[in-house]
C-alpha cells in the first residue's frame, strides 16, 4: 500500500477509536489535532522525530523500556525489569533483593547483569525496497535466505560506525520493513532498587490484578568512555550525557487527565486468522500454561527458599509465573468472549469484499486460503516442539548447542554466517555465557531437564527425533530410571558449569568438539545435523509464509482503510506511541474500580508474611500520615498506583508515562486482569494499564529510603 494511503487511514480512523493503537512515531504527525484535542500540549511534530526531546529520552533495555531522567545518564525503569541484575549481584549473606539497594555515590554502584544494555533508537528507515526488491520471483527458502541477505548487509552498514547496534524490523507481517539504528551503551550500573516488599509488593498474588500497591521501580546508569563513546565496562568510564532527559512530575495526574507512553512493546497479535486464534487459545495457551507451572513446581522443589540456588532462579520463577497467570486469563477471558466468532465474521467480511472487485478477486482471491494451508503445515509437530522449547529453557543443553554451531559458523565468511553468530553478536554470545553462573544450578537444571523428557518420550514415535531418541535412550522399553542415572551421569562429568570452560569453547574448532568427551559437547555433536535439518524446514516454510502473509495483511489494510478503521502494526519491539486518559473500569457487573490506589492501601493488605510484607518503616510512616510534599487532597493521601486506558503490551514494562507536556508521571509496568486478552484485541472498556504513580515513586524515595543525592540529579517539577 502507498505509504501516503497507511497516513490518510491514520488521520480518518483515529478519532473514532477511543484509545487504541500501537502507533510509529512517524504516523503522529497526521494526528496532531486528534492528539492535542486529546489533551497534549507539546507539537505532535516533536514526538516523531526520534533525535529530539522527548524521544531521545526514551531507551530500550532489550526486552523492558526505560527513560533518562536527569543529565548524568541515570535511568529509571521497573523494579522487575532490573530484577535480573538485583539478582545477579544477591548472595544468601548480601540479599539486594530482599533488603533492596542504594549506591551513595558513583563509586558505590555495581555492573548490572553481563550483557545489560541501554539501546538510543536514533534513526528508523523505510527499507522495504531494498529488502524486497529483486526477490519477486523467489520462494520458499530461497526467499527467505534473499530477505535475510539483504537484512545482513543493511545492519553491516549500518554498524559500520562504532557504537551502534542496528535492527531490521518487519511491519504487518512483510508487508514493509524498517532499519532501527541504535546507540549501544555497553556499560551499565545497578543504582537503586527498594526492598521487594516495595519494588515486588503483592508479589504473584497481585501480579495483573487491581487495586494493585507495587513500588515497581529502580534505577540504573548508563556509562561510556571518557570520550563520550559506548565502552565495555570500565573503572575509567563516566556517566553517560543524553541530549535530554525527562522532568519528573511531584504534580502527577488526576483522573480523566491524558497521558500517553512511547516504549518498545513485544508482540500483538490483532491480524491473526481465526485459525490461529482457535489453536492458539484452545491448545497453546493451556499447555503452555501446564508446562509453565510445572517448572515453577520443580524449581521450588528442588532448590530450598532462600538457598543460593533459589536465589539463582528467582528471575526465572517471576518470570514463568507471570506468563503462567497472563495464559491463564487468555483462557478465561477466551471462554467468555465471542473472539473467535468475531475474527470468523471478519474473514467472511473480507471475503465478501475481496470478491465484489475483479481487481480485488485476481490480487487476494486465493491468500487467505493459502495462508490457512501454510499455518495448518505449521503446527503439524506442535506438541513435539513446545516441549523442546521448554527444554530449550534449561542451560547445559542449548548451551553446548550454540557453542558447537558457533564452531560450524566460524568456518564462514561472516555476511554467510547465521544471524546471532556473526562477530557482532560475540559481545552478546560471550555475556550469555558469563551470566549463567549466576542463573543455573545443575539440580534445578536437571530436575528440569528429566521431566521435560519424560514428556518428551511420552510422544508417538513417528512425533519425536530420533537423534534425540538415540541420544537419551528412549525407546519402546523406555525407563525413567534409566535416563535418571544417565542425566546424573552427564551432569557429573560436564565441565560446562564452570565459566572459564565455556568462553574456551568459544574458541574451539569442529574438530575439538567432535573429540570431545564432556557428555553435553557430545550430544550437540550428535544432534547438529538433524538441528540443522529442522531448521531447513522451518526457514522453508517461513519463507513461503513471508510471501503469503504481507498479501492478507495488504488486503486487510485497504479494507480497514474503506471502513475507517484503525491502521497500525502489531507490536514487534520496536518504538511505539500509545496516548490515553487516566481512567477507571467496571471489570464486572456491581463493582467499579476507581483509577487511584492509596498509601492506606499497602496497609490493609499486609499481613507481614511474603508478598503482603511492607517494610515495618513504611507501615509506621502511613500510620503517621506522613505524606510530605506529595499529599493529594482529592484522595486524601499519596497516590501509590493508577489506571490508564493506554493500548500496552508486555516490552512496554519500564515505559515512561508522560502527561500532555512530556514530564514524568509514572512508569507502566502491568495492565489489568482484564485487559490481558488485549494481546489479541483492543476493547476500550476493559483494556487497563497500570502505572506506579512518580509520587509514590518520589515518596519512597525521599521517606523510606533516603534516596537524596538521587533526588537533587533529578529535575523534579510541580
Amino acid at each position: 500500500m502507498k505509504k501516503w494511503l497507511l497516513t490518510v487511514a491514520v488521520a480518518a480512523s483515529f478519532g473514532a477509536q477511543a484509545d487504541e493503537g500501537m502507533w510509529q512515531p512517524h504516523q503522529l504527525p497526521a494526528m496532531a489535532d486528534e492528539l492535542k484535542a486529546k489533551g497534549l500540549e507539546i507539537d505532535a511534530k516533536s514526538i516523531s522525530k526520534l533525535t529530539e526531546f522527548p524521544m531521545n529520552a526514551v531507551i530500550s533495555l532489550g526486552g523492558c523500556t526505560a527513560s533518562f531522567v536527569s543529565p548524568k545518564g541515570l535511568v529509571v525503569t521497573n523494579h522487575h525489569c532490573a530484577y535480573g541484575a538485583i539478582q545477579y549481584n544477591s548472595t544468601p549473606e548480601k540479599n539486594l533483593l530482599q533488603d533492596g539497594f542504594l549506591a551513595k555515590t558513583f563509586a558505590d554502584e555495581l555492573p548490572a547483569t553481563p550483557g545489560s544494555r541501554v539501546y538510543v533508537t536514533e534513526d528508523v528507515t523505510n527499507v522495504t525496497e531494498r529488502v524486497k526488491g529483486g526477490l519477486e520471483g523467489k520462494m520458499g527458502s530461497d526467499f527467505y535466505q534473499g530477505v535475510e541477505s539483504q537484512e545482513k548487509a543493511l545492519v553491516a552498514e549500518c554498524e559500520k560506525e562504532d557504537g551502534y547496534r542496528c535492527q531490521v524490523y518487519s511491519f504487518h507481517g512483510g508487508l514493509e520493513y524498517y532499519l532501527v539504528k541504535q546507540l549501544e551503551i555497553r556499560d551499565v550500573r545497578l543504582v537503586y532498587n527498594p526492598a521487594a516488599s516495595v519494588g515486588k509488593y503483592g508479589g504473584d498474588v497481585d501480579n495483573w490484578m487491581w487495586p494493585r500497591h507495587t513500588g515497581d521501580f529502580s534505577f540504573y546508569r548508563a556509562y561510556v568512555s571518557k570520550a563520550g563513546k559506548p565502552a565495555d565496562f570500565s573503572s575509567d568510564n563516566v556517566p553517560y550525557e543524553p541530549k535530554s532527559f525527562l522532568k519528573v512530575s511531584a504534580k502527577g495526574v488526576s483522573d480523566g487527565d491524558f497521558v500517553m507512553v512511547a516504549g518498545y512493546p513485544g508482540r500483538t497479535n490483532r491480524y491473526r486468522t481465526a485459525n490461529e486464534v482457535q489453536n492458539q487459545f484452545e491448545w497453546a495457551y493451556p499447555e503452555g500454561k501446564l508446562l509453565r507451572e510445572r517448572f515453577i513446581e520443580i524449581i521450588k522443589d528442588t532448590a530450598p527458599e532462600g538457598s543460593d540456588e533459589r536465589i539463582k532462579y528467582e528471575s526465572q520463577i517471576a518470570s514463568l509465573a507471570n506468563y503462567a497467570k497472563n495464559f491463564t486469563s487468555m483462557i478465561e477471558f477466551y471462554g467468555k468472549s465471542t473472539m473467535l466468532a468475531d475474527r470468523k465474521a471478519r474473514e467472511a467480511e473480507l471475503a465478501a469484499w475481496i470478491a465484489k472487485d475483479s481487481g480485488r478477486e485476481a490480487k487476494y482471491g486465493k491468500t487467505l486460503a493459502e495462508l490457512d494451508a501454510l499455518i495448518a503445515k505449521s503446527k503439524a509437530h506442535q506438541e513435539r516442539d513446545m516441549i523442546l522449547s521448554y527444554i530449550g529453557s534449561t542451560t547445559m543443553l542449548p548451551t553446548a548447542r550454540s557453542l558447537y554451531r558457533l564452531a560450524n559458523e566460524k568456518q564462514l565468511p561472516d555476511m554467510q554466517r547465521e544471524p546471532g553468530f556473526q562477530e557482532r553478536d560475540m559481545t552478546r554470545l560471550k555475556a550469555s555465557m558469563e551470566r549463567i553462573d549466576r542463573r543455573y544450578a545443575p539440580s534445578v537444571d536437571k530436575a528440569v531437564l528429566f521431566d521435560m523428557l519424560k514428556r518428551y518420550a511420552a510422544l508417538p514415535a513417528d512425533k519425536r527425533l530420533p537423534a534425540l531418541d538415540k541420544a537419551f535412550g528412549i525407546d519402546k522399553k523406555f525407563s525413567e530410571a534409566k535416563l535418571s542415572k544417565t542425566l546424573d551421569k552427564m551432569y557429573a562429568k560436564t565441565e560446562l558449569g564452570t565459566k572459564d570452560v565455556r568462553l574456551a569453547w568459544m574458541d574451539k574448532s569442529v574438530a575439538d568438539f567432535k573429540a570431545s568427551k564432556d557428555p553435553f559437547i557430545q550430544f550437540a555433536v550428535a544432534m547438529y545435523d538433524t538441528d540443522m535439518a529442522e531448521e531447513k524446514k522451518e526457514k522453508e516454510l517461513d519463507g513461503e509464509l513471508m510471501k503469503v502473509r504481507p498479501q492478507y495483511m495488504d488486503a486487510i489494510i485497504a479494507y480497514n482503510l474503506e471502513q475507517g478503521k484503525p491502521v497500525y502494526a502489531d507490536a514487534n519491539s520496536s518504538l511505539r506511541v500509545t496516548v490515553g486518559h487516566v481512567k477507571g473500569y467496571s471489570p464486572k457487573d456491581g463493582l467499579v474500580a476507581v483509577p487511584f490506589t492509596r498509601l492506606e492501601g499497602i496497609v490493609q493488605k499486609d499481613t507481614g508474611v511474603d508478598p503482603f510484607d511492607a517494610p515495618k518503616k513504611e507501615l509506621e510512616l502511613i500510620k503517621q500520615k506522613q505524606y510530605g510534599d506529595f499529599y493529594v487532597k482529592a484522595i486524601d493521601s499519596v497516590p501509590v498506583n493508577f489506571l490508564s486506558t493506554l493500548d500496552t503490551t508486555g516490552g512496554n514494562s519500564g515505559s515512561p508515562t508522560l502527561n500532555g507536556r512530556a514530564e514524568l508521571v509514572g512508569l507502566l509496568f502491568d495492565g489489568v486482569y482484564e485487559s490481558i486478552i488485549g494481546d489479541w484485541a483492543y476493547d476500550d472498556n476493559i483494556n487497563r494499564s497500570i502505572q506506579v504513580d512518580s509520587r509514590y515513586m518520589l515518596w519512597v524515595m525521599k521517606y523510606l529510603d533516603h534516596a537524596d543525592n538521587l533526588l537533587a540529579e533529578m529535575e523534579i517539577v510541580k
